[in-house]
């Protein structure tokens, strides 16, 4: 993926996610009859302008792309005419001014149910639940998980069961039952459907602290399994000095039993880790027939003065995909509960990061949406459609928070005034606004910082 393809699917993602937000607080203002002055798409200098009728909307497009709005006429913003003071946003009626602004996140919303939607109807490849060997002594080890289980179904109670469509609808299972602190039923068998058993993934154990970008790693569920078969040996190298070649199968090294092609690859490159290579005692399958080979690996020193072990062969098989696809109707289904579960997630979240039970590293800025918008990009359409949808999910729950700057701060004055009966004064917006200004300023400086950790490899 070039930085050019990356740069063009992340400016094509802020500018169909802030339209539709936009669009939202334009369409619904206008139904109310409020005069709106400008739908603008970014900040700063302009950069393109329409204006269809001379009193009506003027559309523009601004240099900085980082958001958007849309001003409506407001006698507190300046003069209004005496014939246009019933289109003033401020003349509204409580319950029109609360529906215009609940109208952006709310589109954001309904345009996450339409991209998860299509993205059932079109359907994606996934890989099959069929796991990698498990992290060592993590809750799927001690669970008894194994290289090449294929879990078939999960449940909460060990009563009503959901069966698995794929490893990414597994991940997601987990991480609902994290942040539930729930553990979970697995029903388990091996590759081919024989030996089926059922297992207890202990993820109430783990405190809700850990909560971050490695949680998944703790949890310890295998990438996908992948058959320890080597695809491809180079020739003149170390792997075919050794005697090995395209299609061995690879039983055990050392005297343990390789399950997974994952774990060849890490005793390789652990046998070059001292800087002078060991050698390896490895016990292959070649055409049916066993035997065992002395395997040395070359020593590669790395960025950063890491040495490793390198055989210069492609051990694995690619892992088996499935294809998830909905009809219509049950596409149309599980669009609405994904919206839903992937709000209220996103919702925990944020309030875990707040009272101190998630990590801020969570938080994350414009460099990488940008990075996921291209590699979501270059799988294809589905993937770049449900990308599309978790950021317009994300961005609907975001403008919902109590904050002054934010729609869901707007709704607050609001509520104050349903209680109340009167505005909040002035003053109290100033500070009120000052203040959320602060906030916003120090969550952006933390998502650039995580973003730059990120991609310098600091976390």
């Amino acid at each position: 993926m070039t930085p050019i393809t990356t740069i063009l699917a992340f400016l094509f993602t802020l500018g169909v996610l802030i339209v539709v937000h936009e669009y939202g607080h334009y369409r619904v203002a206008v139904a109310c009859g409020v005069k709106v002055l400008r739908f603008s798409i970014g900040f700063g200098r302009v950069l393109w302008r329409r204006q269809p009728r001379p009193d009506g909307t003027e559309f523009v497009v601004c240099a900085l792309p980082l958001g958007g709005y849309v001003r409506m006429l407001d006698e507190r913003e300046g003069p209004v005419a005496p014939e246009d003071r019933d289109r003033a946003f401020n003349r509204k009626s409580l319950w029109q001014r609360a529906a215009i602004v609940v109208a952006g996140p709310v589109a954001n919303l309904l345009l996450a149910i339409a991209l998860y939607a299509a993205q059932s109807w079109v359907g994606v490849e996934e890989p099959k639940a069929v796991l990698g060997p498990p992290v060592a002594a993590s809750v799927a080890e001690r669970a008894g998980l194994r290289a090449g289980d294929w879990v078939r179904a999960v449940s909460a109670d060990g009563n009503e069961w959901r069966d698995i469509r794929s490893l990414t609808d597994l991940g997601w299972q987990v991480m609902q039952s994290l942040m539930n602190g729930e553990s979970l039923e697995l029903q388990v068998s091996d590759a081919d459907g024989r030996g089926q058993r059922r297992l207890r993934l202990d993820l109430a154990s783990l405190a809700t602290s850990d909560v971050d970008p490695k949680l998944m790693q703790r949890v310890g569920l295998g990438g996908p399994y992948s058959a320890p078969v080597l695809a491809d040996v180079a020739p003149g190298k170390a792997g075919a000095a050794s005697g090995l070649r395209a299609g061995d199968r690879v039983l055990a090294i050392d005297g343990r039993v390789v399950a997974d092609a994952s774990q060849v690859v890490e005793a390789t490159r652990e046998s070059g880790k001292t800087g002078t290579a060991v050698p390896m005692q490895w016990r292959i399958e070649r055409g049916g027939q066993r035997m065992d080979l002395v395997v040395t690996s070359a020593v590669v020193l790395l960025d950063g003065g890491k040495r490793i072990g390198r055989l210069d062969v492609s051990p694995g098989t690619r892992p088996e995909f499935v294809s998830v696809r909905y009809g219509v109707v049950e596409g149309f289904g599980v669009a609405v509960t994904q919206t839903w579960q992937m709000s209220a997630l996103t919702l925990r979240m944020l309030g875990k990061m707040v009272i101190g039970q998630a990590s801020l590293k969570n938080l994350s800025g414009p460099v990488t949406i940008a990075d996921y918008a291209g590699k979501s990009a270059r799988l294809g359409l589905s993937y770049f459609l449900g990308f599309l949808a978790i950021v317009s999910v994300s961005l609907g729950v975001l403008n919902l928070l109590p904050l002054p700057v934010l729609d869901g701060g707007h709704l607050m004055y609001y509520l104050f005034e349903a209680v109340t009966g009167r505005q909040v004064s002035e003053l109290w917006l100033d500070r009120l606004q000052r203040g959320g200004v602060a906030i916003m300023l120090m969550m952006m400086s933390l998502a650039l910082y995580n973003d730059m950790a990120r991609l310098l490899g600091l976390q």
